[in-house]
């Protein structure tokens, strides 16, 4: 076989594989849709009173933990990905409606558009190209995850203190603690009520409202649920004035936060030095290689410039790693 044939063979087994991982991802989507859908549909029979709740509701549970994802094949990988429990949870922490296999398929997806990339835009051959697809195909998908988990608990710290005042107001009408969760997770929107939703349907199945209330503070790693799990444990073993304690909890809360934003606008100076720091690197390469592409490349194509390239952005990251850890303050 010669040398041109083989490299047309890799590049149509490329071709193939993308396509493949695209059709796969556009179906992940697609279950996606359809699930949210499906979910609409059981609010409505909700509201309605159809006596049907509890059995769309169990439905809703099973897809949530990955059973019924429709194609055996999809089962079988789903069942083989290893410390799928831990991706379970930060994809629920994350709000996206997508389940480990949908995680695998992205991943695999940005891989292959990344080797497709390095090899016919870049120039670089095909040994050198894997790695850094593999790198891609693990690093980008974990940091937009981790970044979805950062934003929707950022969210949920600051509409939980009126979370907490719309129990408060239940329950000082007359309404017990679960109604009061139910009202909500019909009144408030995502992660609010999409969080105290999923306690309610775990209550409603049987599982205990402290245990349901410690998965959601698992989801979500956040202090004030842990205060707010804590205060409800204790003032069922206890008693007390439950709307008392949870009223003073939501004013400890404001507070922090507002301690919190404080503490963020005195250190912007400082994470804005990292932001640029960090990045003049990579827009000083954009621009020499929009002015004289041949000069750059060779840090790319030459063994002694992919070692500089390399030792420059170890010392980079560890620079930005050890700036971040300054800026960064536990209250």
């Amino acid at each position: 076989m010669t040398p041109a044939m083989s490299e047309d063979l890799m590049l149509m087994a490329m071709i193939a594989l993308a396509t493949m991982a695209v059709m796969l991802l556009g179906y992940v989507i697609w279950q996606g849709v359809a699930g949210s859908e499906r979910r609409l549909r059981r609010r409505i029979a909700a509201a309605r009173g159809e006596r049907q709740m509890q059995v769309q509701t169990l439905a809703s549970v099973r897809r949530d933990d990955g059973e019924g994802s429709g194609h055996p094949l999809l089962q079988a990988l789903s069942q083989m990905m290893p410390r799928r429990e831990n991706l379970k949870l930060r994809l629920s922490a994350s709000g996206i409606r997508l389940t480990p296999v949908g995680y695998l398929i992205a991943s695999l997806t940005v891989a292959t558009g990344m080797l497709l990339f390095l090899i016919f835009w870049a120039g670089l051959a095909v040994p050198l190209a894997i790695p850094g697809a593999v790198a891609a195909g693990f690093a980008l998908p974990h940091a937009v995850v981790g970044f979805l988990i950062s934003r929707r608990r950022s969210k949920f710290a600051a509409r939980f203190p009126d979370a907490i005042d719309l129990i408060v107001r239940s329950l000082k009408s007359g309404l017990p603690v679960t109604e009061a969760m139910m009202a909500v997770a019909r009144e408030m929107d995502d992660p609010i009520g999409t969080e105290f939703g999923k306690v309610c349907d775990a209550v409603r199945l049987g599982k205990p409202l402290e245990k349901a209330l410690w998965s959601m503070a698992d989801r979500l790693e956040s202090t004030e649920v842990k205060f707010f799990v804590i205060s409800l444990s204790i003032q069922q073993e206890t008693g007390g004035n439950l709307a008392e304690t949870l009223d003073n909890l939501s004013d400890i809360i404001r507070r922090r936060r507002q301690m919190k934003l404080k503490v963020a606008a005195m250190s912007s100076e400082a994470k804005a030095s990292a932001i640029i720091i960090g990045s003049l690197p990579f827009a000083m390469f954009t621009i020499l290689y929009v002015i004289n592409p041949d000069y750059v490349t060779l840090l790319l194509t030459d063994v002694r410039g992919m070692i500089m390239t390399g030792v420059g952005l170890s010392m980079v990251g560890m620079g930005v790693a050890v700036m971040t850890k300054m800026v960064r303050f536990e209250i």
